[in-house]
């Protein structure tokens, strides 16, 4: 029972950082039906930027292990994450989006690449060592071993995804992502600007793997430019399993595929970890293809 609690909560934290980095995932398909590969590339921009940001702000003494310096440093990852979004979506996306999918797609792996190998000359192909950016304990309940670094992964995670559904249920630029999502030439005929609410659902979704690159370095604290393909691939997967397009289910998925992935760990196919991934992957499509939480569409031809 105690290897079982301590899998559960090794699951919510590995499965909090895979909801927040599939939300941007299912929030740029459900608005422009397509997938944006340079997600997970932002992820690792965020962690980067955290790394750099910590020390920068530790010379004053802002940061270095501090609580507020912590939320500092999460700030400036998140709004840095959200300011690339926004110019890759504007540089990179916009001018295809009359064009095939296929040429989008294409771009989003370009995209990508481009921000891998320029991330290999800026910070260096060597990993480096995550700062720890919060207090960090080890506390000892009976048998099981919990790391306020996975509270903070824990409570972060769950105040992101709370202000998301009250950003998209409650004010009016949640009412026009919405309209935008079920039909955007209608919501253009009624006076929405479809070019700001894209934008706005790029840096919103960047934002959000910002901050899971973020919470991800701080658990598992080394990064290096190219961390973020399994990570992306992993969190790609929890968007399809819950429902790619329905953020619940983006939530949903992240969170089943952490605990999978811990429960496989902690047995002696662990070595199988990434392969049990993909497998549920194969098997949604196969069976489930709109997902836990997703609905078939009807399209005309």
């Amino acid at each position: 029972m105690t290897e079982l609690l301590q899998q559960v909560i090794n699951g919510l934290s590995l499965g909090a950082i895979y909801a927040l980095i599939a939300l941007g995932y299912t929030m740029v398909y459900g608005v422009l039906r397509f997938i944006n590969f340079a997600h997970s590339d932002v992820f690792m921009l965020g962690a980067f930027t955290a790394f750099y940001s910590s020390r920068a702000l530790g010379r004053w003494g802002f940061a270095g292990g501090g609580f507020l310096g912590g939320l500092l440093v999460l700030v400036i990852s998140m709004a840095a994450c959200a300011v690339i979004g926004v110019l890759i979506e504007r540089l990179a996306y916009r001018p295809l989006r009359k064009r095939s999918t296929l040429t989008v797609l294409i771009t989003a792996i370009g995209v990508s690449l481009f921000l891998q190998n320029g991330g290999q000359m800026v910070f260096g192909v060597n990993p480096k060592a995550f700062p720890n950016i919060f207090p960090s304990q080890t506390f000892k309940l009976g048998g099981l071993v919990i790391n306020s670094n996975q509270l903070v992964v824990l409570g972060v995670a769950l105040a992101l995804l709370s202000a998301l559904h009250w950003i998209v249920q409650r004010t009016r630029i949640g009412t026009a992502m919405r309209a935008v999502s079920f039909n955007a030439t209608a919501a253009s005929l009624v006076g929405i600007d479809t070019n700001r609410i894209i934008s706005f659902t790029f840096g919103l979704g960047s934002a959000l793997a910002g901050a899971g690159g973020v919470l991800y370095g701080m658990n598992y604290p080394s990064i290096e430019p190219l961390m973020g393909n399994s990570p992306g691939l992993k969190a790609f997967i929890a968007a399809v399993l819950g429902g790619i397009g329905s953020l619940p289910g983006a939530a949903l998925g992240g969170m089943v595929l952490g605990f999978v992935e811990t429960g496989v760990s902690g047995t002696r196919w662990s070595t199988y970890r990434d392969a049990v991934a993909f497998a549920i992957l194969i098997g949604i499509l196969l069976f489930r293809p709109a997902g836990l939480l997703g609905r078939n569409r009807i399209e005309k031809v």
